[in-house]
């Protein structure tokens, strides 16, 4: 089981200082501004334009932030890396709301990740009775990427975003319909034998191999064809 880190949360109980990155990385190969960009976008970096992001100083996050920025000059790049104690009070206020809104973007896309393909890969696999051992062990990897995806994001959600009480709803959620379906599996497999579950109409005994109908030809089955999105990949 994963650890779940608790989110580095931005007090107010004195003025809020700022760290301010700005760094060159050639433009060729494209892979490595790609991969410095990852990185920061990984830590919760707010661009205010391209190559120059803004992080709070918070506990943690400038150890991450420095290692990021030495890492540069060895991709041929350099950086320049500013402490600002203090901003204007409206400057604040924008960069505040805008890395609130860049965590409501990411919470919301977990969401869309539960409603739009966990809930339905539940349904689908009912829908085909595919009651295996295998397909419950594959839906619930599935699940925990979800969570460690929401465990990156609640993180770095330093001021609080909205949505965030609404992805561990949907995440309860989600856990209960595989409870559900796990519950199916051992009752129609029976006991702790992992053997495929026959169908209506099909006579009794050992069951033939069947080969998958594509029931939805956007899906393939090879483990689970099913990918979560890229930044879900990225982040688990």
């Amino acid at each position: 089981m994963a650890v779940r880190r608790k989110p580095r949360a931005a007090g107010r109980f004195g003025p809020l200082s700022w760290r301010v990155l700005v760094y060159r990385v050639p433009t060729e190969p494209a892979s490595k501004r790609v991969a410095v960009w990852r990185d920061l976008k990984r830590l919760g970096a707010l661009y205010l334009q391209q190559c120059v992001c803004i992080f709070p100083d918070l506990p943690g996050i400038a150890a991450d932030v420095q290692q990021v920025a030495d890492k540069i000059p060895t991709l041929g790049g350099e950086t320049f890396l500013f402490e600002v104690p203090r901003l204007q009070s409206d400057d604040e206020a924008r960069i505040i709301a805008a890395f609130r809104a860049q965590r409501e973007s990411e919470y919301a896309e977990i969401i869309e990740e539960c409603e739009t393909k966990f809930v339905k890969e539940i349904e689908f696999e009912r829908f085909r009775e595919n009651y295996t051992f295998e397909e419950a062990e594959e839906i619930e990897q599935d699940l925990e990427k979800i969570r460690r995806w929401f465990d990156r994001v609640r993180e770095r959600d330093w001021f609080k975003a909205d949505r965030r009480d609404e992805v561990e709803a949907w995440l309860a959620k989600c856990q209960g319909l595989l409870a559900r379906f796990e519950e199916d599996v051992y009752r129609r497999v029976g006991g702790d034998q992992p053997t495929a579950t026959s169908r209506r109409g099909e006579p009794d005994g050992p069951p033939a191999l069947r080969p998958l109908a594509p029931l939805r030809p956007v899906r393939s089955r090879s483990r689970r064809a099913r990918a979560l999105p890229p930044r879900a990949e990225q982040e688990a």
